[in-house]
């Protein structure tokens, strides 16, 4: 079973994606602060992510240079879009917010078949 992290600060969100991925056949983790999602990365193998660029203030981008050097593939959620997101990571899957459920498997889906990190 595919290990999916999701690092995202509105619950709402969080618990709606943890609930379609679940459903979907994916265990999940969830962190709601970077210095979390860090140790879950370190503790676990994770097959995929998604990343929400603010985590309660904090950009999410040392999780994403761990999952890179890992080469764990991840998608950043954003409300942004790509102007948010540093030189480094311009290559990277970018979902912005809203958005539904069938376009977050789809992602999962991608990231999963895909041949490791952006």
């Amino acid at each position: 079973m595919s290990i999916v992290l999701i690092v995202e600060d509105e619950m709402n969100l969080a618990l709606m994606a943890e609930d379609l991925l679940v459903l979907a056949g994916y265990s999940v983790i969830k962190a709601s602060r970077v210095t979390n999602a860090l140790k879950l990365v370190d503790d676990h193998r994770v097959d995929a992510a998604l990343l929400d660029v603010n985590i309660n203030g904090t950009y999410v981008f040392p999780v994403a240079l761990k999952l890179r050097q890992l080469d764990v593939p991840f998608v950043f959620v954003t409300g942004y879009g790509a102007e948010g997101i540093p030189e480094m990571y311009q290559d990277c899957p970018i979902m912005t917010k809203p958005y539904d459920g069938q376009r977050l498997l789809r992602e999962v889906a991608k990231l999963l078949a895909s041949d490791g990190a952006c």
